[in-house]
């Protein structure tokens, strides 16, 4: 087994183990689901996979250390890994109902994204009474349009 093949099969038992009802050991499981996607060794497809889940999980009636969880990892696959905006999409639909401090994952995941589908809905946040979030809007609309500009640049 190489080493990307244990880095998949790491990631497929934290999604069994996902399965149990030990909400801290759901926690857990999320946290090397992150680990592995730190590592930036996955193929494209397995983290998209992987977001994919990590996304059903954060917008699931989980608590709220499950679904932080969750968020954290989705965004440390943002750094490693191009995720398109089709597979974040469902965060960017129920945003309006994520707390605080879990919008500014949220946010954060849809500016990683480069794509322009996602900058109105960042862009209602800029004005939300909580200044994390108004930072978090403000850093994922300035990355949302840098993409664009890098764009028309390159055309």
């Amino acid at each position: 087994m190489d080493g990307n093949q244990g880095l998949t099969a790491l990631v497929e038992s934290a999604w069994a183990e996902l399965n149990g009802s030990d909400a801290g050991r759901r926690d857990l499981c999320l946290d090397l689901v992150s680990d592995v996607l730190e590592t930036g060794r996955l193929t494209p497809d397995d983290a998209e996979g992987a977001v994919e889940r990590l996304v059903a999980v954060a917008l699931s009636d989980e608590g709220y250390p499950v679904r932080e969880s969750a968020l954290h990892a989705a965004c440390t696959a943002s750094t490693h890994y191009e995720i398109p905006y089709r597979v974040v999409e469902p965060l960017a639909v129920g945003a309006d109902n994520f707390e605080p401090l879990l919008l500014a994952y949220v946010l954060a995941v849809l500016g990683s994204t480069h794509d322009q589908a996602a900058l109105p809905i960042v862009e209602r946040f800029l004005r939300h009474p909580h200044a994390e979030v108004r930072r978090e809007a403000a850093d994922a609309v300035n990355e949302l349009r840098r993409s664009q500009r890098l764009t028309e640049t390159a055309q």
